[in-house]
């Protein structure tokens, strides 16, 4: 099993900026993809930002292209997302999800992602 944990969430005012942070248990052998979501109350969870691990290929929401930037650390474990010019639409929890065949990194359907964490929370007032 992979276990993976977010965090680095909080409360921050528009324009602000967030790294998170998704630790991953133990390595993965395979061509797998790590991928940012998000949901904010009454909508459906959200794709946010994908990377595929064997490239280094990343994907973003239109919402997200130009301010956020997603990357990892293999050797720790860990996939960052850095936040910037936050805003009050942004808010939601954030969680990562890992697909292990990658079919779906580019889409970031997540549905079809294997494993998740619990989320952490970002709250963006105006």
């Amino acid at each position: 099993q992979v276990y993976l944990e977010e965090s680095g969430g909080g409360s921050v005012q528009a324009g602000d900026s967030l790294r998170l942070a998704c630790s991953i248990s133990r390595s993965t052998s395979g061509n797998y993809c790590v991928g940012w979501f998000r949901q904010a109350p009454g909508k459906e969870r959200e794709g946010v930002a994908s990377i595929y691990f064997p490239t280094d290929s990343t994907y973003y929401a239109d919402s997200a292209k130009g301010r956020f930037a997603i990357s990892k650390d293999s050797a720790k474990r860990i996939v960052y997302l850095e936040m910037q010019g936050l805003k009050p639409e942004d808010s939601g929890i954030y969680s990562c999800g890992l697909d292990l065949g990658s079919r779906y990194c580019s889409t970031m359907t997540h549905r079809y992602f294997d494993y998740w964490g619990q989320g952490t929370q970002v709250t963006v007032s105006a």
